[in-house]
């Protein structure tokens, strides 16, 4: 449906209606604000797994691969503290610029009584073929970092070397990659340098150039006034209940409503080298009627855990999407146009009247993953959000047909994504086409976020494991079909996942994916779909000066289809992906066209694309060159 602000109004009041009813049955059942039943017309899970109906789509690598590391959360301190319950991300980056893509791991953390401390990342160089080296030693990278939870890598400061910014407790920090004067490359933490002061908690970064100057800025998702002491930006000490329980009588990780919402923080690239904190004067709404202007401060009443920035309504300007935890998810759309260019413009939350603040039921949902692509081939982003159990996984089909007012239907139950939820608490995602088929599909990592999951929709009463399956969905064209019995060793086995980036780490055209999970090791997941009867092209676009392409799109046209690709920054949970754009083709093997509608600019026709590689392209000089495979 499309949601309207009158529209959104009376879903609140079923909603409200139906709060009562779902509140009786959660008393019935024993559950809690972080556990509520299942949605109306919702399936039951694992429904349609199935035997296999093909070949395996990965293999599991990851032993032969040298990644050997765990995210380790700091449980054994039995704080029960709510920090241990979002885990850590995967950062996918070309750090040495070989054309290979490496892989940053945060560490986690753990406690020394209630004082908070992290664990070292880990960056492990590729070397090709599946074999990965530890170099965090060599590029200054073996340091405790905080206790870390998001990996965003990107040029912060154009000068052609991606860049690592790590968000956790109590602070930001972020990593130059600079000449080590030998040849190779090393991470300098530039943190105090540039100005990100960040002292909160904050879970997930995204980047992208809001106001057009080139420059990427940073959209930062803090989470809650947790803390053993301190106080918070609104003068309230920060909380660390004990008396939480799911079953009265079993101590748990308290429920996200226990925790006041932390402040969001946008940082605008002052383009000197520094960070400017902008998050008090960034929002900027215009009065309908006097068309006066009028600023103020991001939202601050959202549990933010997932972040993305990327262009929703086709207008060459990256909007900022969150996924907040049990809040409604914001939507920032930019309004550069209005106030010229170089100034920062992004306009009120529009999210509610856009239809992706809240359920197709007008309910908030526990929100944690995100992700971003045309899987209808329609042209427009379309965003999908991993909520908690018992919500369905939300997908937003963008029907925008307005630049000025985004619009989006909740397609979840017709698209076959309304198959999981029930006991799943799911966190990374992405919109890939792992097939080659034309149509992007989605895998969803699950894992439990508290100690003592107490009772099963499958089998009320009976405790459960936090550790749970992932799900692999194809998407066959008309819908999403689940693949998760072809999706190899890795999706029969439960896990207790959180972050996962998708890439194509050996450069054969087939996405690949490496998954973080909590207290287990990290698995690296090759992509082996047979693929011998379809085609791709990948492109790695570059814009003058180096500046940053957040809000860009490619379109590419075949004899027989059109393909729409975004670039974002920030994606999944706490995660970064290959930062190229990779399209399955089908059985096409012609490329016809290819326009790019490049962010804060015009749009470039580009000339010598070919099936069954990658490309370099240059903003400004529509040519194509093909990239050497390794």
């Amino acid at each position: 449906m499309f949601s309207s602000t009158s529209g959104n109004d009376r879903m609140k009041i079923v909603s409200c209606v139906g709060a009562v009813v779902l509140t009786l049955l959660a008393v019935w059942l024993g559950v809690s604000e972080w556990t509520s039943p299942p949605e109306p017309g919702a399936q039951t899970p694992d429904a349609g797994s199935g035997a296999a109906a093909g070949p395996p789509i990965f293999e599991d690598v990851t032993d032969a691969s040298g990644i050997r590391f765990e995210y380790r959360n700091g449980e054994e301190a039995d704080h029960y503290a709510i920090i241990e319950t979002l885990g850590g991300g995967v950062a996918l980056l070309d750090y040495d610029n070989d054309g290979l893509l490496d892989v940053f791991l945060g560490g986690g953390g753990h406690f020394q009584g209630t004082t908070v401390l992290g664990h070292p990342g880990r960056l492990y160089r590729n070397l090709g073929n599946f074999r990965f080296q530890d170099v965090s030693e060599a590029v200054g990278l073996a340091r405790p970092l905080q206790y870390s939870h998001g990996v965003s890598a990107f040029d912060y400061d154009n000068d052609g070397w991606v860049d690592l910014l790590v968000s956790g407790y109590s602070r930001l920090i972020l990593f130059r990659n600079e000449s080590d004067g030998r040849g190779g490359r090393r991470f300098v933490d530039v943190t105090a340098r540039v100005g990100l002061n960040d002292t909160l908690w904050s879970t997930s970064t995204a980047w992208g150039d809001l106001n057009g100057d080139g420059l990427p800025d940073i959209y930062v998702c803090h989470y809650g006034n947790w803390g053993f002491s301190g106080t918070g930006p609104d003068g309230q000490p920060f909380r660390h209940p004990t008396d939480c329980k799911y079953d009265t009588r079993t101590r748990d990780v308290c429920q996200p409503k226990k925790f006041t919402p932390l402040p969001h923080t946008v940082y605008v690239n002052n383009g000197d080298g520094t960070f400017a904190d902008v998050s008090a004067s960034l929002v900027r709404r215009v009065d309908p009627e006097t068309h006066a202007v009028t600023v103020g401060r991001v939202r601050t009443d959202g549990r933010g855990i997932g972040v993305l920035m990327v262009d929703v309504n086709n207008d060459g300007r990256p909007d900022v999407y969150t996924a907040n935890d049990t809040d409604d998810n914001f939507l920032y759309v930019n309004r550069a146009d209005r106030y010229g260019r170089g100034a920062p413009a992004v306009t009120e939350d529009i999210g509610m009247r856009a239809g992706v603040a809240v359920d197709g039921w007008g309910k908030q949902n526990g929100s944690m993953g995100l992700a971003v692509g045309d899987y209808d081939r329609s042209g427009r982003a379309s965003l999908l959000v991993t909520n908690y159990e018992r919500e369905l996984t939300a997908l937003y089909r963008n029907r925008t047909t307005d630049p000025a007012e985004p619009r989006f239907e909740y397609a979840t139950q017709g698209s076959g994504l309304g198959i999981l939820n029930g006991d799943h608490v799911s966190w990374g995602t992405c919109l890939v086409d792992f097939d080659l088929n034309g149509w992007e599909d989605t895998v969803i990592v699950n894992g439990h976020a508290i100690r003592h999951p107490h009772t099963s929709v499958k089998t009320p009463g009976v405790r459960r494991d936090r550790k749970q399956k992932p799900f692999l969905f194809l998407n066959n064209g008309t819908e999403f079909v689940v693949e998760s019995a072809r999706g190899g060793p890795y999706f029969e086995a439960p896990h207790n996942a959180r972050g996962t980036a998708t890439g194509d780490l050996d450069n054969d055209g087939r996405p690949d994916l490496v998954v973080c999970g909590q207290n287990e090791p990290v698995r690296v997941l090759r992509n082996v779909a047979p693929v011998e009867e379809r085609r791709w092209v990948g492109l790695k676009l570059v814009g003058t000066s180096q500046r940053d392409l957040v809000g860009s799109r490619v379109v590419i046209e075949t004899a027989t289809a059109r393909f729409t690709r975004f670039i974002k920054g920030g994606a999944s949970y706490g995660s970064t992906d290959d930062p190229r754009l990779h399209f399955g083709l089908g059985s096409d093997d012609t490329i016809k066209a290819c326009t790019i509608h490049w962010s804060h600019g015009p749009q470039e026709v580009v000339t010598g694309l070919k099936a069954d590689g990658y490309f370099l392209i240059r903003e400004g000089t529509a040519v194509a060159t093909p990239i050497g495979i390794r």
